[in-house]
C-alpha cells in the first residue's frame, strides 16, 4: 500500500494545497481549506461489468437495444426532454428551496410507476412519511414506486446493483455523502464522489437518473461546474413562490433542442401543465388604463403575450427614483436616456416605475418597445389601443431593431386577434424609430 500523504481541499472550489492556509489560493475564499488523505499512487479500477469496452468499435455496429427513451406520463415534458427518459441517461433538476422540484419529481415518478415500470425515489431530505404523505396528496402511490430516506450514496448503489429500476430519482446530491471522500455533505469531494459513481452505476444497469440539484443565492446550481458537464440533460425550476405559476426550463440537453420552455400551474393534487400558455400571464387585465402595453415575447421557442406596466409620477425627490420588476434596471435607464434625447422629453422630475406582470422576468430585447410604449403612455396619460401588442429592440440612435423569431411572433399576434400589431419590419408596415411610434400610438 503505498503511504497516504495529507493535503488540505478547498471546500468552495476544490483546488488543493500541501499546506493549511486561512485564505484559498484558488478562489481566495477564507477558511475553506479542509484536510484530507490522498494517496500517493492511484489504483485503476478494473471496467465494471455492462459497460462498454475501452477497444474502439465500429460506431454503425453499436447497438441501440435497451437504450430506447420512455415516457414521463407527461406528453408536454416528453416534448421538452425530446426523447423522454433515456435509459442510462443523467438530469440535472436546480431551483430554490420550495419552488416545486420535490413535489414534480414525485409526479413523474409516480406516472412512470404506474405505466409499469419500477421507479426507486431517494430522498437524503425527507422521512418516509413525508414522502407518502406527499404520494398521497398527489394520487401517486403505486407498488411500483419504491422510496428510501437515506443520506449514504452506497445504501442507493446496493439497490442498484441487485434490483435496479428503471428511473431513479435523487432528492438532492448535496445531502448524500461517499465514503470514498472526506468532509461534510455538500461539499466539492463529496459532491464529486457521489455523483460519479451514481453515473456509473446507471450507465451500467440502464437506470435513467434524475438528480436535484441546490441553487446559490444568485440562482446557479451549487457545488462544482463540473456536474453540469457530466450528466446529459440540464433543467431549471423558477418562478415565483407567491405566484402560481412555474416556469420549466432546459439549459443543456442532448437529446433535444435547448432553450425549451414548459409553464406549470400549483394546485393541491401537484403541478398542472398550461398547455396554452399565450395568453396565461395576461391575467385580468384592464387595457383601459394608461401604463400599460403588451409585448409579444419569446422565451425559449414559444411566443407569450405579456403585459408590461410603467407609472411616471412627479418625484419630490432630489434624485428621482427608477425602479424595474422582471427585468435589468439599466435596460430602463438606457431606454429613458433615448427617450429624453430623441423625442426632447424631460424626466429630470418624475419618478419611474416599471415592471413585468404576471411575476415573469425577461432578458430578451424584444420588450424594448413595449416598454418604451408603456412610459409614455403613462407619461401623456393616455391609454394604448385596446388590442395593441409591440416588440422590438431599441438602439441608442432611437431606431428599432428587428429581433429574433420575428415571424412566429407575428403569426401568434395575428392568431390571437391582436391589432394594431407594432413591430420592427418596415417592410411589412412596421415601425423604425421611436418618434414613429410616438406618432401611431399618441397622433393627437
Amino acid at each position: 500500500m503505498a503511504k497516504a500523504r495529507e493535503v488540505y481541499i478547498c471546500s468552495s472550489c476544490g483546488a488543493q494545497a500541501l499546506q493549511w492556509r486561512g485564505q484559498c489560493p484558488a478562489c481566495q475564499e477564507w477558511n475553506t481549506l479542509e484536510l484530507a488523505l490522498a494517496a500517493a499512487k492511484t489504483q485503476h479500477k478494473a471496467t465494471p461489468a455492462g459497460l462498454a469496452s475501452t477497444r474502439p468499435v465500429v460506431l454503425s455496429s453499436v447497438s441501440e437495444e435497451g437504450h430506447r427513451p420512455f415516457g414521463t406520463g407527461m406528453q408536454a415534458l416528453d416534448r421538452v426532454l425530446g426523447k423522454g427518459l433515456v435509459p442510462g441517461a443523467a438530469i440535472l433538476v436546480g431551483g430554490e428551496p420550495g419552488i416545486g422540484k420535490s413535489t414534480l419529481l414525485l409526479q413523474v415518478a409516480g406516472l412512470v410507476a404506474k405505466g409499469g415500470r419500477r421507479v426507486l425515489y431517494a430522498s437524503g431530505e425527507e422521512s418516509l412519511p413525508q414522502i407518502r404523505g406527499r404520494g398521497q396528496r398527489l394520487d401517486m402511490l403505486h407498488d411500483n414506486l419504491l422510496a428510501m430516506a437515506t443520506t449514504q450514496v452506497e445504501d442507493v448503489l446496493q439497490v442498484l446493483n441487485n434490483e435496479p429500476p428503471a428511473l431513479l430519482v435523487l432528492d438532492s446530491v448535496q445531502t448524500l455523502t461517499s465514503l470514498e471522500a472526506e468532509g461534510l455533505p455538500g461539499n466539492v469531494s463529496q459532491v464529486k464522489a457521489v455523483a460519479t459513481s451514481l453515473l456509473e452505476a446507471c450507465r451500467r444497469t440502464g437506470t435513467t437518473l434524475v438528480l436535484v440539484g441546490h441553487v446559490t443565492k444568485e440562482g446557479n446550481l451549487a457545488g462544482p461546474r463540473l456536474l453540469e458537464h457530466m450528466v446529459d440533460t440540464v433543467i431549471s425550476l423558477e418562478g415565483d413562490r407567491r405566484q402560481m405559476f412555474r416556469l420549466l426550463r432546459v439549459f443543456k440537453n442532448r437529446f433535444g433542442p435547448n432553450e425549451e420552455l414548459l409553464v406549470f400551474q400549483m394546485a393541491q393534487q401537484g403541478m398542472h401543465i398550461i398547455d396554452d400558455p399565450s395568453t396565461f400571464f395576461l391575467g385580468a387585465r384592464d387595457a383601459s388604463l394608461s401604463g400599460t402595453a403588451v409585448v409579444m415575447a419569446v422565451d425559449g421557442h414559444r411566443p407569450l403575450a405579456v403585459e408590461v406596466q410603467a407609472l411616471v409620477t412627479r418625484s419630490y425627490l432630489a434624485i428621482p427614483r427608477r425602479t424595474a420588476l422582471g427585468f435589468d434596471v439599466n435596460r430602463l435607464h438606457l431606454l429613458l436616456a433615448v427617450l429624453e434625447k430623441r423625442l426632447k422629453l424631460n424626466f429630470g422630475q418624475v419618478d419611474i416605475y416599471a415592471k413585468v406582470g404576471g411575476g415573469m422576468r425577461l432578458l430578451e430585447p424584444g420588450l424594448d418597445v413595449a416598454l418604451v410604449a408603456a412610459v409614455l403612455s403613462s407619461f401623456y396619460d393616455v391609454p394604448l389601443p385596446e388590442r395593441a401588442v409591440l416588440w422590438g429592440e431599441v438602439d441608442l440612435n432611437g431606431q428599432i431593431r428587428p429581433v429574433a423569431a420575428q415571424e412566429a411572433r407575428l403569426m401568434q399576434a395575428q392568431r390571437l386577434g391582436y391589432k394594431p400589431i407594432l413591430h420592427p419590419d418596415v417592410d411589412k408596415g412596421g415601425i423604425s424609430t421611436v418618434a414613429a411610434l410616438q406618432t401611431r400610438l399618441f397622433r393627437h
